[in-house]
């Protein structure tokens, strides 16, 4: 697994049947990926999860992309 990238920006358009993310990286690379509707539901869900949960000093790493 490569060292992760700090983000610069993400834009989210409807795209056929999904959502296409661009995620750009400070370096310039960017990554485009076609979700469905049910992922998105569940980033969001998992975002707010980590938005809303107490912050640790000393967080693991995260977790391997599935």
């Amino acid at each position: 697994m490569s060292s992760p990238q700090k983000l610069a920006r993400i834009l989210a358009t409807r795209s056929g049947g999904g959502i296409e993310l661009a995620i750009a990286t400070e370096s310039g690379q960017t990554l485009r990926v076609l979700a469905t509707q049910d992922q998105i539901d569940m980033l969001v869900d998992e975002l707010e999860d980590i938005l809303n949960s107490p912050e640790e000093p000393d967080a693991p790493e995260p977790p391997a992309a599935a």
